[in-house]
């Protein structure tokens, strides 16, 4: 089998969606074929490495049959595949299909902890959705592909793979897409602010798909830093998205990933070894916006000390994220969160929570971004960047970036272009006014307002009026009248000629 291109792999893997359509909701086509994808990796892998001992041993001396029994010790894998999981047994039934996938899933959940709960919520066994003939051309459509070492070698070629499904299943499911995909381009807006570097601890505690962290280890890797020496950790509440977001790491090679599942702000589970919360020189995240029941109840006892500037309210959960972000934060941590405009300028509690962090020093940049951008909403959003340990030079202020008008026009969201982003990230890199784009405003100044952040009372974002020539306009109208007489003249002329014009 020729080795595989990376297009020709995203093609083959978004090809199989079509197999799925009119049987089940876009929005779910993502379980299943992940659960598919995964389950042919892992067992592909396996038989690579099955091969690979045997022929170690054969080479050493070792008798075939010994040979083959060793190429089954589970030291030998990193995940261990029992036989009822294996592709070659998943590929030869023809009958209750769904139920000998969910007996594969629990097969290798039980001899793999990594993978606890991360395949068996995928619900293959539900014949009047998937009845055996749509399963047998999905697995038909699988089995054209190998995914073994030795045809995908580096892991960031099935990942990107994996990304880019994400990216389209998103876009598919419409809506939907918001709950477990923020696009790339803000996602890489937002490690470009951070730029997150060797050694650090890396967190996004509204973890989704896992795109935060996986960007921030790729600009590790492409600004010569080794990705090995990152420490990612991510937690999220959703079942099903917490899944793909596993799935994604160890399809990544990263085994190594902690991703915690569970509701942040209830019950946050990345934790120190003195049972308070660890902390992350980085923390960046796109939580839900305006999250109704949020969690304020069990906040009000938070046992982690994490609501120190005060409790959102019951119907706005955004500033809790915010603090939570904030308290994990190293004494020289960043965090960068989108968040909705509504932050910037809501009162009462909402307002004391942002003098707080500002009177604390804490905000470094507004971004606003442009409209519609990501998925299930159309409402304007921000980035907020904090940082608690600003450079000197920064101390006291706030940049705030009027970005909303640089991003190409699509049909179902808008896209942020890579010059819009250059322009954002140098405009937080200069620290400096740029008319009508940005400007940096003293912290003073943001306190006579009222701690209020709304953009465009720090950025004039209203495009200079043309300075009109009075006496050079009165002239063109005067010219302008005489060129009408002058045309009525002839017209009148021409009537006459015709009769149709008595003097």
């Amino acid at each position: 089998m020729p080795a595989l291109s990376q297009q020709h792999l995203q093609a083959h893997l978004w090809e199989s969606a079509n197999i799925l359509r009119g049987s089940i909701d876009s929005s779910d086509y993502k379980n299943y074929i992940f659960g598919m994808l995964f389950l042919k990796r892992l067992s592909d892998v396996f038989d690579d490495e099955v091969q690979a001992v045997i022929e170690r041993e054969i080479a050493d001396g070792t008798p075939l049959d010994e040979a083959r029994q060793l190429a089954e010790d589970p030291d030998e894998h990193q995940f261990f595949v029992p036989e009822r999981a294996r592709w070659a047994n998943i590929r030869a039934k023809t009958f209750n299909i769904g139920e000998e996938i969910q007996k594969a899933f629990f097969a290798l959940e039980e001899r793999n902890g990594a993978l606890d709960k991360v395949l068996t919520p995928i619900d293959f066994n539900d014949k009047e959705r998937l009845p055996d003939v749509t399963l047998l051309k999905l697995i038909t459509h699988f089995d054209k592909l190998r995914l073994g070492h030795a045809d995908i070698p580096n892991p960031d070629m099935l990942g990107d793979a994996y990304m880019y499904l994400i990216a389209q299943f998103a876009d598919d499911a419409g809506k939907k897409g918001g709950e477990f995909y923020t696009p790339r381009q803000v996602v890489r807006l937002i490690v470009e602010l951070l730029k997150p570097g060797e050694g650090m601890v890396i967190c996004d505690p509204t973890a989704g798909s896992g795109g935060m962290l996986l960007e921030s280890l790729r600009y590790v890797r492409e600004h010569g830093g080794n990705p090995r020496n990152v420490r990612l950790f991510g937690q999220e509440k959703n079942l099903n998205t917490w899944a793909i977001c596993k799935m994604n790491m160890l399809l990544h090679g990263l085994p190594d990933a902690v991703i915690a599942r569970g509701d942040t702000i209830r019950e946050p589970k990345l934790l120190g070894r003195d049972g308070g919360l660890m902390l992350f020189n980085r923390v960046l995240a796109n939580p839900p916006f305006s999250l109704k029941q949020w969690g304020r109840e069990e906040a009000e006892h938070d046992a982690y000390g994490r609501f120190g500037f005060g409790l959102p309210p019951a119907s706005y959960g955004d500033l809790a994220f915010v603090q939570h972000m904030i308290a994990t934060l190293t004494l020289d941590g960043m965090c960068g969160v989108v968040m909705p405009h509504g932050v910037l300028f809501r009162g009462n509690k909402e307002r004391d929570i942002r003098q707080g962090i500002i009177e604390k020093d804490w905000l470094e940049a507004v971004i606003g971004l442009p409209p519609n951008l990501f998925y299930g909403t159309g409402i304007p959003a921000a980035v907020l960047i904090f940082n608690k340990a600003k450079r000197s030079e920064r101390r006291g202020g706030v940049i705030f970036i009027h970005a909303a008008e640089g991003f190409e026009a699509g049909t179902n969201q808008n896209l942020l272009r890579e010059e819009d982003i250059r322009a954002i990230v140098n405009a937080f890199d200069g620290w400096a006014d740029i008319e009508r784009y940005a400007r940096v405003v003293g912290v003073e100044e943001i306190r006579e307002n009222g701690y209020n952040l709304n953009i465009p009372r720090y950025v004039d974002t209203v495009e200079p009026e043309e300075q009109v020539d009075l006496e050079a306009a009165i002239a063109a109208y005067h010219e302008a009248v005489r060129a009408r007489q002058a045309a009525e003249a002839r017209l009148n002329e021409h009537l006459r000629r015709l009769g149709l014009l008595k003097d």
